[in-house]
């Protein structure tokens, strides 16, 4: 049979599924294989189509019988060419059909059908359903429909763009066109992520921006594309450590989280390290996370009218084209005033720790209690690049930040360039060495 359970084949079109005819969007070019006999050329260019699998009732054939034929429209013929199926196809060719081009070579007329720009699942599907009809069947009991011209929603090239800023644009009834590729809903008065935003698989950038949002579901992760997502001036209190873990790890590179109510970015928020474009501002940030310095692809920041004290330790790792930390309440550093925390002597913790980072040994929760990889996870680094995890030496600097970006923007109305940083060092050597190159410079 041409469609067993096998039978009743599904495609997507538009954001509904037909049932009972197969359909395909994508560009067709129909060459003749006589052309070359009248020396003529082929113009070399497809249009946007739609090609059907259906029933075509030829009044030539005996009792009006139904035939399998293939319909493909386009904007110009809607009403479509028919072609044979059952038993009229001399080759396919789907060498390239991971890449969503196919061409189907049929013997009557002598034409080469060429698919190109299709969804790759969609156009596997199709050519089974193709060879399932070149090879025939009974055609009573196959559930198709007779086939009938196409809708002009259905060849128009699919959306791959939505703006929508206000809430009487927003669809309620419709669902979002499964093409988008970039979709803004601004000043809808949105309290959460609509789910069907969620399975939109294409979609790249997701502008969420002037909503009342106040938490993000995890399955935004599961957007395998999106690169850029845009939550300015929401209702945000946290960034959720499951969409640090998930595939934006891979693929976000623009994440703005300005104009929200963030106190505190998990330490997971590191291992988003496609990101590039990194927006803060006008938060109620108390610290960045401590392994900042993780980003290594990060170059624009902004974290400008947060609540910042001071700056962590591993922020002199980035290497930045710009930053803005305008307006925060930088405490003034004084690193002849140390917080001691050195243990003397070391426990047997802080030995094993140290040994775990400077021997670069593997460890996670299969082999040491979740906490203790926590703990290893947060391990600090003194200047001489020895790790320290509960026995230190704490004091606050001055990071002229010109020394991480190329262009800075002022700290303060003052003029300055410098913003405290935090400073940890192993021992007492270390802070020693640290404090004489100090009072050299300020001779």
């Amino acid at each position: 049979m041409l469609l067993s359970r096998q039978t009743r084949i599904m495609s997507t079109v538009g954001d509904y599924f037909i049932l009972d005819t197969m359909k395909l969007q994508c560009e067709v070019e129909v060459i003749s294989r006589m052309l070359p006999t009248f020396g003529v050329r082929n113009r070399g260019k497809g249009n946007r189509a739609v090609l059907s699998i259906g029933k075509h009732h030829d009044r030539g054939i005996k009792n009006n019988a139904a035939t399998i034929h293939l319909l493909i429209c386009t904007l110009k013929d809607k009403s479509g060419s028919k072609y044979k199926l059952k038993e009229n196809i001399e080759q396919f060719f789907t060498k390239f059909v991971d890449e969503g081009k196919a061409t189907i070579r049929l013997k009557e007329p002598a034409v080469d059908v060429c698919l190109n720009k299709a969804d790759v699942n969609n156009l596997k599907n199709f050519l089974s359903a193709l060879r399932l009809a070149h090879r025939g069947s009974e055609v009573d009991s196959i559930p198709l429909s007779n086939l009938a011209p196409a809708k002009t929603s259905e060849i128009e090239k699919p959306k791959a763009k939505m703006v929508i800023t206000s809430k009487k644009d927003y669809p309620l009834t419709t669902n979002f066109p499964y093409s988008l590729e970039l979709l803004q809903v601004s000043y809808c008065r949105l309290t959460r992520v609509d789910m069907r935003m969620l399975c939109l698989r294409r979609l790249r950038k997701l502008d969420l921006s002037n909503n009342h949002i106040r938490k993000l579901p995890a399955t935004i992760g599961d957007l395998a594309c999106l690169s850029e997502l845009v939550l300015h001036n929401n209702y945000l209190e946290i960034f959720s450590v499951g969409l640090c873990n998930s595939t934006l790890q891979k693929s976000l590179q623009f994440l703005d989280l300005s104009h929200n109510r963030l106190r505190a970015l998990p330490l997971q928020f590191c291992q988003l390290q496609e990101l590039v474009h990194l927006k803060l501002d006008d938060n109620e940030l108390l610290r960045l996370p401590s392994k900042i310095g993780q980003l290594t692809k990060l170059r624009f920041l902004t974290a400008a009218r947060n609540k910042l004290p001071y700056l962590p330790c591993d922020f002199q790792l980035l290497c930045l084209e710009n930053v803005d930390l305008f307006g925060n309440l930088f405490d003034h550093p004084n690193p002849l005033l140390p917080t001691i925390h050195l243990q003397i002597p070391m426990t047997l913790l802080e030995v094993a720790a140290r040994a775990t980072i400077n021997y670069r040994l593997h460890y996670g929760p299969h082999i040491i209690p979740a906490h203790l990889c926590q703990d290893l996870d947060l391990i600090k680094t003194c200047p001489c690049r020895r790790p320290c995890l509960d026995s230190f030496i704490q004091v606050v600097v001055n990071l002229n930040l010109h020394q991480v970006s190329h262009t800075v923007v002022l700290v303060d109305n003052m003029g300055s360039t410098e913003a405290p940083i935090l400073c940890y060092f192993c021992s007492l050597t270390c802070y020693s060495e640290f404090l004489d190159k100090y009072h050299q410079r300020n001779r």
